[in-house]
């Protein structure tokens, strides 16, 4: 079987002692075998990244270097789309048709972020007297990256691009469940002509060798996507080591339907919001909160068309609805349906799992007649299990648009410009969409408030994040005069 090890200083190392094995969800037959990388061999990892970062090999590169071995792995990424795609549709499970509309569009962050790094400005600030006081932007050092398995490439090429563009050396960790496009990054940056050292991806499970990494002294910023368990996990050692953490944490995403929407646009939204992905993402449309002026019929059309999605064999063309990560995710699946039915929910449509000739994990597209306050309207499900909300007036659905503990996504359907407005405005979340959903670009920023995480990925605000501000103040006329006799109007400060 296929052995992927990890990149280090620019080669594939010798296979560590213990393996993991990568499951295809869609047939739960073997892919290949990835390293469990051990405490000792991290530490080492770290060191050698952080020699890497302190020779500025990378870290003191012009700038217009930067925007050159960037924009090359942009260009060498898109033309090798077509095994990537292969290979995030074999890892995740996600059908065909969903991994090429996605990947076709990461080759963009590259290109993005090399901009950045060859346009972005200090400044001088108005300082008072003779002075001239420049701002200047500095990388940070070595930084951990722990990426997740719903969206392998796109989220860890955010991530990377930005890093590389502010100059630091990245160490990145995929999700062990879906690692593999991510390994195959290495050589194409290499290839581009990043320096050996500054990439490092290395492999092993979240809770041994991503908490080996993220405990690390020498580190200088954590950037986590994954669950507040996750956080929970490293935020108390990153703060005793004063390290910042970027935290991408989760949602629970309302979608704000208003009689002035048409139904039948209003119910392909609905689709498109719940079960891109199979509900396996952070802004899954997964609290549907329905109008009652309109809520008969679009509930109506809405288990009809959801009904007739096509579940199938992800590499199928015509597939619209996949596999979910693991077994694990089918049974938490399952869980969330019979607590909503022992909680008075309405299952509508599926609420079962499924497979495809025997085989997968596979859960049915699945729509619930909920309360507000309800198990499946409060938490995240991460997968197809979607609640529905009946709401009497727009203020009833701006209060329970906002009555979880997440704040990341949030979308808003109505044709009444004012209304649309009014209601995107009072919805707290990062991210607030108007007849729109999962809409995304690098220029962006992309994160949540309350439980859904601190700090943002995408835009000048994620390449900043990577940076620490620098002061340099320049006096050319003002003496230092302060313990001279006589001296009148001596300035202190």
């Amino acid at each position: 079987m296929w052995h992927q090890s990890n990149w280090v200083n620019g080669a594939y190392q010798l296979a560590a002692r213990d393996a993991i094995l990568v499951i295809n969800p869609a047939t739960e037959s073997p892919v290949a075998t990835i390293d469990s990388t051990p405490q000792e061999t991290v530490n080492a990892i770290v060191v050698s990244s952080l020699e890497n970062f302190s020779s500025g090999v990378w870290s003191q590169a012009d700038a217009s270097t930067r925007f050159t071995v960037l924009s090359r792995a942009a260009n060498l990424l898109r033309a090798r789309l077509p095994e990537f795609i292969n290979l995030e549709t074999r890892q995740t499970g996600r059908p065909i048709r969903e991994m090429k509309a996605q990947l076709f569009r990461i080759p963009e962050w590259l290109e993005y972020f090399a901009s950045l790094a060859r346009t972005h400005e200090g400044r001088v600030t108005p300082f008072k007297g003779p002075v001239v006081n420049t701002l200047t932007r500095l990388p940070l050092g070595v930084v951990v990256q722990i990426t997740p398995w719903n969206h392998p490439l796109l989220i860890a090429t955010k991530k990377i691009a930005a890093a590389l563009a502010a100059g630091n050396s990245v160490i990145v960790k995929p999700s062990e469940s879906a690692p593999l496009s991510v390994l195959e990054m290495g050589k194409l940056f290499q290839e581009a002509g990043l320096p050996d050292g500054t990439l490092q991806i290395v492999s092993g499970y979240g809770r041994e060798t991503g908490k080996f990494l993220c405990e690390s002294p020498l580190i200088s910023k954590i950037d986590l996507t994954g669950g507040l368990a996750t956080y929970e996990a490293i935020a108390p050692t990153a703060s005793k080591n004063l390290i910042p953490i970027t935290a991408e944490l989760g949602g629970k995403a309302p979608v704000c339907f208003f009689p002035s929407m048409p139904i039948e646009k209003g119910v392909k939204a609905a689709l498109f919001a719940s079960f891109i992905a199979s509900g396996q993402t952070c802004v899954t449309g997964s609290r549907l909160l329905i109008h009652s002026e309109i809520y008969n019929e679009f509930v109506e059309q809405l288990v009809r068309r959801t009904m007739s999605l096509r579940l199938g064999n992800p590499t199928d063309d015509r597939t619209q609805i996949g596999a979910v990560i693991s077994r694990a995710s089918v049974e938490r699946c399952t869980a969330f349906v019979s607590h909503a039915m022992a909680e008075g929910g309405k299952v509508l449509c599926g609420g079962k799992p499924t497979n495809v000739d025997g085989k997968g994990f596979f859960f049915e597209p699945t729509l619930i007649e909920t309360k507000a306050g309800s198990n499946l309207a409060c938490n995240e499900v991460f997968g197809p299990v979607i609640a529905l909300i009946r709401c009497e007036s727009e203020e009833e659905i701006i209060r329970v648009a906002n009555a979880t503990s997440f704040a990341l996504g949030a979308s808003v359907w109505s044709n009444d410009f004012s209304q649309a407005h009014r209601v995107a405005e009072k919805i707290n979340a990062g991210i607030v969409w108007i007849n729109g959903h999962h809409l995304n670009d690098p220029s962006s920023p992309w994160g949540g408030f309350k439980e859904s995480g601190l700090g943002k990925e995408n835009g000048v605000e994620a390449y900043e994040s990577y940076t620490k501000l620098k002061s340099t103040i320049i006096n050319y006329g003002q003496e230092p005069t302060w313990f001279d006799d006589e001296v009148e109007n001596a300035r202190y400060g």
